[in-house]
């Protein structure tokens, strides 16, 4: 089984296919580990190993992954396993693709190390909404209550500070509008349509990201086709 060892944080990988290398990452919000992906009509690797190196992750504490939960825990704590991850497995530069949460977490990547990402791909990516805050906030409660028997240093008033870090701001969360309007890495948005993911989120980042292309139509029978077909020459446009 291969394993990551950083620190106190164990990360579980996968790498499948050979080529350019293809960092994914799973939905699943929190949860977010690679069985997760049998949630959506296609997987990566099923569709990209064949032209990628495809890496796929468990995000710390999920999965196969675990971590120490700290009173800083928070967007900045992914970003920092995920370079590490690429780090161990002397990846330079490589893709970003990744479903639901994975859109926070692919636009913090950017923010944090842009020279490192030629091109992303996010699918229904998650979003801030009135009718979706107590949904956000009920799935990090049920994540933390799991947690706080191994981290019994932090009080009720760390996990909700912690709680308001990750879910407490506007927009994808994670960055601000103002960094996604100057975001000049190529990036293919699959758009959003539940409460989760709003088509508003989908369509806004698109809108406001220079280098951004909309696919509206990709999770129904009619589309899965051609929705795999517009991830695939996007990357290839952009592979190096």
């Amino acid at each position: 089984m291969p394993l990551f060892k950083r620190d106190r944080t164990t990360i579980y990988y996968e790498v499948h296919g050979d080529g350019f290398p293809v960092l994914t990452i799973a939905p699943g919000g929190l949860q977010s580990s690679i069985p997760r992906w049998a949630n959506l009509p296609w997987a990566p690797d099923d569709v990209l190993s064949s032209e990628y190196r495809v890496i796929m992750m468990d995000q710390r504490n999920a999965g196969k992954s675990a971590g120490p939960v700290s009173r800083d825990y928070g967007w900045q704590t992914y970003a920092s396993d995920q370079l590490a991850l690429l780090d161990h497995l002397q990846v330079d530069r490589c893709h970003l693709l990744g479903s639901c949460i994975a859109g926070s977490f692919i636009l913090r990547f950017l923010e944090t190390a842009p020279d490192r990402v030629v091109s992303a791909v996010v699918l229904q990516p998650i979003g801030a909404s009135p009718e979706n805050r107590p949904k956000f906030a009920q799935m990090f409660d049920d994540w933390a209550e799991q947690r706080k028997d191994s981290n019994p240093d932090l009080a009720d008033s760390d996990w909700a500070t912690i709680r308001n870090r990750l879910f407490g701001g506007e927009f994808v969360f994670s960055v601000t509008r103002e960094f996604v309007r100057e975001l000049r890495t190529p990036l293919l948005l699959l758009m959003g349509n539940d409460v989760f993911h709003p088509q508003s989120t989908s369509r806004e980042i698109a809108e406001i990201a220079p280098n951004a292309k909309l696919v509206e139509h990709w999770k129904d029978d009619a589309n899965v086709d051609g929705g795999k077909q517009a991830v695939r020459d996007f990357l290839r446009m952009h592979t190096p």
